[in-house]
């Protein structure tokens, strides 16, 4: 076997370090042949022509070592969890629960009962709105969210701010798309409850400075929560050493399947938060008059869970670790900054976010023409971007802007996709005859 290769079925192993050619254009520490064998539908052409994939921020592509856990789940294990006597049961539960304790090792959690399986991010946030904030937030309460959230870890706010008559705040952008800061001074109070922050933009790339908001958020005793769905995908995460309170994430930015998240959260907080599903499996006893629940993690989990998509997390996460999240991360930072030169230099594009901590996503515009025409176009190269407010309508506001294109990048792709995106907006731009 040849080094930083890895035999058939099991996730690739990394080199040690990113090289980058004269031209500036990163190579993989991996044998990225092989990995891009990995996932079946990067080798499927689109309208003909080859595929470059482009939009990881809104779900990964699945390596057929994920492809496989599921499948052979289904083919040998399948079973319900948890209260099976049989064999059957046993070893569905030993698998659904061997990816919990992967996942918290992934994360570096202390405890695997703070990890709770739910369907996504979007899930796990709504958990902790309703299962922490309905009752530990009122009338006199704040919690403080930033311009550029993701709806998904808005509106579930906006939704509790108005059911108890506290108030939502927001920490601004600065004029270089980065957060202000400085604005803590006067947002954060003793009226704080909650610190609600995205670590990784899905529009700007922004990786945001929640070390420092966290240490902040802690001297006014509010609590800390992360939207995870794009940095966990993308770098190394340890929530013993962010020291935050809560972390969500979903499965399927992560080479994982769809249906499948965690909701991380210390546990002494998920011991004392009242469940947010009622149902099967999550309870101790029941009687006509009443209930008790389930030691965490199961009382958050009502009914059957996605056992399968958890397997697959399980996969996903095997892969990512054969790569190194490390070497991940540093591939991933080298190609973000080797598209934002090669788009920044053609004619009449605008490009997004704060260059210094900008990461894999990239939204940009084209003078003058419409991101979702622009996609189209796109699409007829074989070339797959997301066009539109990306879930962020007030940031788009803050932009200025109604919509955006945007290409995301992953551990698969290469700078010749960077470089094919850039000759299908030139060809664009020419097809429709707009630009200088």
């Amino acid at each position: 076997m040849v080094e930083g290769q890895a035999v058939q079925g099991t996730p690739p192993q990394a080199q040690a370090s990113v090289s980058m050619t004269e031209t500036g254009r990163p190579e993989p520490p991996w044998d990225m042949q092989r990995v891009q064998s990995d996932f079946p539908l990067l080798g499927k052409p689109m309208r003909g022509k080859p595929l470059t994939y482009l939009d990881s921020a809104a779900t990964s592509q699945k390596p057929q070592q994920v492809i496989d856990a599921v499948r052979e789940h289904y083919e040998s294990d399948n079973a319900n969890v948890h209260r099976a006597i049989y064999e059957l049961g046993v070893r569905s539960t030993q698998a659904y629960e061997s990816a919990r304790q992967k996942v918290a090792e992934f994360i570096n959690a202390k405890d695997w009962r703070s990890i709770i399986f739910t369907r996504g991010t979007t899930e796990s946030i709504n958990l902790v709105a309703y299962a922490w904030g309905r009752h530990s937030v009122g009338p006199d309460d704040e919690i403080l969210a930033t311009e550029m959230e993701h709806h998904s870890n808005m509106v579930p706010w906006q939704l509790l701010v108005r059911e108890r008559g506290a108030t939502l705040r927001h920490i601004p952008l600065r004029d270089d798309q980065s957060l202000d800061l400085d604005s803590l001074d006067t947002l954060l109070t003793e009226r704080t409850k909650l610190v609600t922050v995205v670590h990784q933009s899905n529009v700007l790339g922004n990786v945001n400075p929640v070390e420092e908001i966290i240490r902040r958020a802690r001297e006014v005793g509010a609590l800390v929560l992360l939207d995870g769905a794009q940095s966990v995908p993308h770098f190394p995460i340890d929530v013993q050493a962010l020291d935050c309170d809560f972390l969500a994430f979903s499965g399927h930015k992560m080479l994982g399947p769809t249906g499948v998240g965690v909701l991380y959260a210390k546990t002494a907080l998920l011991e004392s938060m009242e469940p947010f599903h009622g149902g099967g499996e999550m309870i101790e006893t029941v009687t006509l008059a009443g209930a008790t629940w389930k030691d965490i993690p199961f009382k958050f989990e009502a009914g059957t869970p996605s056992i399968a998509q958890a397997v697959g997390l399980g996969a996903a996460i095997d892969y990512l670790n054969g790569l190194g999240m490390k070497n991940i991360q540093r591939y991933g930072d080298r190609l973000t900054r080797y598209a934002r030169a090669v788009l920044g230099a053609l004619p009449d594009i605008t490009l997004y976010g704060h260059e210094p901590t900008a990461n894999s996503a990239l939204s940009f515009n084209l003078a003058g023409v419409h991101p979702h025409d622009l996609a189209q176009l796109l699409d007829q190269e074989g070339i797959a971007i997301r066009a539109g407010h990306h879930c962020a309508q007030p940031l788009m506001q803050r932009l200025g802007v109604a919509a955006t294109s945007r290409a995301s990048l992953y551990l698969y792709n290469t700078p010749d996709d960077v470089d094919r995106l850039a000759q299908g907006l030139k060809k664009a731009t020419a097809f429709l005859g707009v630009g200088s």
